[in-house]
């Protein structure tokens, strides 16, 4: 199952009832390009996350951001995937203009997950602008 946008993803999920939600996170998890463990330090972790989050940002020649990220949780691996399809692969002037929670919204993940499960999501936000900002 290959996503190329949070429209893409929100097209299947709307059909879906809270249970295949849910796969349908882990899926989406699965398909996140590895991230070698390497990477996995103490400074690229998400603070605020219930799950370990690990968030590394690699700027490409052209200036856009790609990042890398992983999780050591099934659903939150898939809700960091749903976070990067909102930003992956663009220049962080794209990336400070995009409204990522309102993009995430119609996922209304707070309804679908427990709130351990979700707060970490603002922290691992704010790392992706605050990378942007830096690199702008």
């Amino acid at each position: 199952m290959s996503f190329h946008s949070l429209d893409d993803v929100l097209a299947d999920y709307e059909l879906l009832d809270a249970d295949d939600r849910y796969r349908l996170l882990i899926d989406l998890g699965r398909s996140l390009e590895p991230m070698p463990d390497a990477l996995k330090t103490d400074a690229t972790l998400v603070r605020g996350c219930s799950a370990s989050v690990w968030l590394y940002p690699v700027a490409k020649d052209d200036g856009r951001l790609h990042f890398l990220a992983d999780s050591n949780a099934a659903i939150t691996k898939g809700i960091v995937a749903l976070v990067l399809l909102a930003v992956q692969d663009r220049n962080p002037t794209q990336i400070l203009a995009t409204d990522i929670e309102a993009a995430l919204a119609p996922f209304d993940l707070k309804a679908q997950l427990s709130s351990n499960r979700t707060q970490g999501i603002p922290n691992m936000i704010a790392l992706v602008r605050e990378t942007a900002a830096r690199r702008a």
